[in-house]
């Protein structure tokens, strides 16, 4: 599969599109929590795609049309110099320098993310890497914090054998747990309520006793969070909010 990462401007907005040349017969377009998606046959003769194309751009006219909120989600958050950034109870001040080094790096120094950005790439690049390397910083300082969260849980609640704690970057779930004891969460959950926190890590420690999602697993979650379906509503409501 070839993928062709690209931007298509509506209301003023740089929306991120993906667009996935694959094996399939028709062309078929979706709406992604971090993009646009179309995924199009390949080896199409130039003039079919570009139909294609202004098909896909329609159809996304459309459907912010009617739903303006989509289009705020996909609205990629822009960060500068002297920014404050608020993570739970923890305040972040950016300091953003751009020098002639090939590289981005960050480090983070008494509450400061100090970031060095190349000149080199597009701006598209910079912003991007800005976001990545905050994700890293800000992972790097709440862990261990949010894993002695996960310990407190599982010994009130679980009293399983837990292998590791990480955190990283994740739009597809808040949360996954490996049958050998691995929890790993989303830096994503990091701006949710500590409620909501807690649902995460009880729901991917109950797959430490039940791994699936029976009616035995949900009886499981519930016995450690009776509000779970109420967290779990705040994700699906707000959960577009939760993010770099």
């Amino acid at each position: 599969m070839a993928t062709e990462h690209t931007t298509i401007k509506i209301q003023d907005v740089e929306v991120p599109v993906r667009i996935h040349r694959e094996l399939r017969m028709g062309a078929r377009a979706s709406l992604r929590q971090d993009a646009a998606v179309l995924r199009i046959p390949r080896h199409l003769p130039d003039w079919e795609e570009q139909r294609l194309k202004k098909w896909f751009e329609d159809w996304l006219r459309l459907q912010f049309d009617s739903k303006p909120h989509l289009l705020e989600r996909l609205q990629p958050k822009v960060f500068s110099d002297s920014d404050v950034i608020t993570v739970g109870e923890r305040k972040y001040h950016l300091a953003i320098e751009e020098s002639d080094v090939k590289g981005h790096s960050a480090r983070l120094q008494g509450g400061v993310i100090r970031i060095k950005l190349s000149r080199m790439g597009s701006e598209s690049n910079r912003r991007e890497a800005i976001a990545t390397l905050m994700r890293r910083i800000v992972a790097q300082d709440q862990l261990p914090a949010l894993a002695r969260r996960v310990h407190e849980l599982n010994a009130l609640y679980f009293k399983q054998n837990i292998l590791s704690v990480r955190l990283k970057y994740n739009r597809s779930n808040w949360g996954s747990c490996s049958r050998s004891g691995n929890i790993n969460l989303s830096t994503r959950l990091l701006f949710a309520p500590p409620e909501v926190q807690d649902y995460v890590i009880i729901h991917e420690l109950a797959h430490l006793l039940e791994f699936n999602h029976s009616r035995r697993f949900w009886d499981i979650v519930a016995a450690a969070d009776p509000n779970y379906k109420t967290h779990a509503g705040w994700l699906k409501t707000h959960g577009h909010t939760c993010d770099f």
